[in-house]
């Protein structure tokens, strides 16, 4: 990352608050030049907290657009940060307004030309898009980075109708403590704690919206952009992370959004803005890139380019190689859906309740950890099959679909679907992954032909279903033993389970790996009554999208700059998190058959600010299972944060304790909120709820 201190415009910073309609104002932040004609703004509008938490990232993109030509804005979301008003419901309908009376705003200033683009990572990122698909006038342009379209299924609660484990519990635990974190009395006064009363008031746990609503109802319709973009006129670049669980979001708003006003960037990146790219070498120019953009729909200036192509992707691929960058449409003519038949005979799968441990974070941000392991001990718990690649390589890029006729005589749950890398020393590589709970209306016939029937599109390579590591062609069921006649009775049914977008490049001499679980804890809760199903591998197929030729990354085009931003705030950090805590630990207590989880999913430490504050935030999860009792899940989670400035003796400190565990009915949370003034216990509430299982 290169620091840059000279830019064509020299500029100013200010604190301003934004006036909303019913009396509430917003803490806002605006970097702009100091001089010269009214411009363009652009808002990243955010729960974040610009004073303290997202500082650093702030100062690094902010004063840089500013630095170009733009008016940059940074606005805390309602009842948060030092913003008024109580919080709501992440991207609701009040935040939302919000949103679209602060571009409105940001349009009458006296330095805006009235056109406004909007852009954010996560939350920040979804709310872009949702205010855009309300359409003020205003708002000409959007980047959404790791944002997702629908947070119903694979953004966190849910994943293909199941429950997350990491995704629920972890999210929600987190929301929680950052939702009563207190408003700074340096830039509130001397009311901070009756506004801080006041939003703990009215903070309940996002989970609970969450496990009320297990299916895809009127809620979650209305939580995402949905199918109908026609609203959407602003134009969008989409940006998606392979290691993030909303990268799918970016190929749906491709496909719906209108041509030449839509721009998809994918990358093997974590979690978070790609020119921040950390634990990874593949970081790129971002600022620079959507310097682009913004100049495309928002300024006066003749770009002189050529309209951007709907796809541009950076490929994955196993290490030590590197995949090259490509560019695609959507759906791209260069695509070929690819069958792969699944050899065999038909086989059980009843993987053990920990399979999954090493599944990685469900949304890495790059920390050590984060991303998953060699995969061989997980394959060594699935049914895996496999398809040697042959002399030239195979590029996949878009959405693998599998096809699985599968019977059982008790309830499914969960089937899990991996593509792995495998390398000639044997490393599994996780490429993409797919969870799915068949429910009733999923339900087909017993050895029904998959749709489109595994011959077509071209002959499907040959390949045997194997164990582990066998042989190609081997047939074997490693980890498991052929069907008996009570684990192969049952109604049999056809299912189709979508795996998230994958961009990789498998390198000849590789081995492309499938592999099929029933289980996937933490990342997905253990169904009750579930106890897997028989895979038939006739009727079932695999279907890569394979770039063709003259779509791979050779034929690319260029890398894009190398990442720059502008200096960021000196913020220092003496304190960091506790080094005797691994940021990632599993272990196996052998004579109790418990396996454990522990997670730091903060960086942690202090960090302390120029204006005096330290900010110190610390969490820990876990998450424990015991053999051959699915039901004994458990997840637990300890989130604090200190605001302290010694110099005036300010000392908020907030604790979240979260615990889920599910049974034979339903779930049960536990929930309990601590908020202090020095010593001073000014809040104490425990939530305690159940919610029953949907029915199947």
């Amino acid at each position: 990352m290169r620091t840059r201190t000279d830019f064509p415009h020299e500029t100013v910073r200010e604190d301003v608050r934004v006036p909303l309609p019913d009396g509430v104002t917003l803490h806002a932040r605006v970097w702009r030049p100091v001089s010269g004609p009214p411009v363009p703004a652009l808002l990243e509008y955010a729960p974040d907290r610009l004073t303290d938490a997202s500082a650093v990232r702030d100062g690094e993109r902010h004063p840089w657009y500013a630095g170009h030509g733009y008016a940059s804005v940074r606005v805390d979301v309602r009842g948060h940060g030092n913003s008024g008003g109580v919080p709501g419901d992440e991207c609701g309908a009040g935040e939302l307004a919000d949103g679209v009376a602060v571009v409105e705003w940001l349009a009458r200033q006296p330095w805006c030309t009235g056109r406004v683009g909007m852009f954010g990572v996560g939350p920040g990122g979804r709310c872009a898009l949702q205010v855009a698909a309300l359409a003020p006038g205003p708002l000409r342009a959007v980047v959404a980075v790791c944002a997702s379209d629908d947070p119903y299924d694979g953004d966190g609660p849910y994943l293909g109708g199941a429950v997350t484990g990491r995704g629920l519990h972890g999210g929600g635990a987190a929301r929680l403590a950052h939702a009563a974190r207190p408003p700074d009395p340096r830039y509130t006064g001397e009311g901070w704690r009756e506004t801080w009363l006041r939003r703990l008031a009215a903070v309940e746990p996002a989970g609970h919206t969450w496990l009320a609503h297990p299916r895809r109802d009127a809620y979650w319709q209305s939580a995402g952009v949905g199918d109908d973009t026609r609203a959407v006129r602003a134009a969008v670049l989409a940006v998606g992370a392979l290691h993030d669980p909303a990268r799918d979001s970016v190929l749906r708003l491709v496909e719906r959004l209108p041509e030449g006003r839509v721009s998809g960037l994918v990358g093997p990146w974590p979690h978070g803005y790609p020119d921040r790219a950390t634990g990874t070498d593949d970081g790129i120019g971002f600022l620079q890139e959507t310097l682009r953009w913004w100049d495309r729909w928002l300024g006066d200036r003749d770009t002189d380019e050529a309209p951007w192509p709907p796809l541009r992707c950076r490929l994955g691929a196993a290490a030590p190689a590197r995949g090259g960058w490509t560019t695609a449409g959507g759906p791209s003519p260069r695509v070929t859906e690819v069958p792969y038949a699944l050899g065999g005979g038909p086989v059980r799968v009843a993987s053990p309740p920990h399979t999954g441990i090493d599944a990685g974070a469900f949304r890495p941000a790059g920390s050590a950890g984060d991303l998953p392991p060699d995969q061989r001990e997980e394959d060594a718990r699935s049914v895996c099959f496999e398809f040697p690649v042959g002399e030239e390589p195979v590029t996949v890029l878009g959405r693998p679909g599998l096809t699985l006729n599968l019977r059982a005589p008790r309830p499914i749950g969960p089937v899990v679907a991996r593509l792995c890398d495998v390398t000639p020393d044997g490393t599994s590589v996780l490429v993409t992954r797919g969870v799915l709970l068949p429910r009733g209306d999923e339900a087909g016939s017993a050895g029904e032909p998959a749709a489109g029937g595994a011959g077509t599109g071209g002959e499907p390579p040959a390949a045997g279903g194997t164990r582990g590591g066998e042989p190609p062609g081997a047939g074997g069921t490693r980890g498991g033993e052929p069907p008996g006649a009570e684990a192969g009775a049952g109604p049999g049914r056809v299912v189709e389970v979508a795996l998230s977008l994958a961009a990789h490049v498998f390198a000849p001499g590789h081995r492309i790996r499938l592999a099929v679980s029933s289980a996937y804890w933490p990342w997905v809760w253990p169904e009750p009554g579930a106890g897997g199903f028989v895979l038939d591998p006739a009727g079932s197929r695999l279907a890569l999208p394979v770039l063709g030729p003259g779509g791979g990354p050779a034929d690319g085009p260029p890398p894009v700059p190398e990442p720059e931003h502008a200096a960021p705030p000196a913020v220092a950090v003496p304190q960091t998190f506790d080094a005797g805590r691994p940021r990632l630990l599993v272990t196996r207590d052998v004579a109790e058959g418990l396996w454990t989880l522990e997670s730091t999913p903060h960086p942690g430490g202090t960090q302390v600010h120029p204006d005096g504050l330290e900010y110190t935030e610390e969490a820990h999860e876990t998450y424990t299972i015991r053999d051959g009792d699915p039901l004994s899940a458990r997840a637990h989670s300890v989130r604090t944060v200190r605001l302290h400035r010694p110099a005036s003796g300010w000392d908020a400190r907030v604790e979240a304790t979260s615990t889920t565990v599910r049974d034979a009915e339903g779930f049960s949370t536990t929930d309990e909120l601590v908020c202090r003034d020095g010593d001073e216990v000014v809040f104490h509430r425990t939530w305690e709820e159940r919610f029953p299982s949907p029915a199947g």
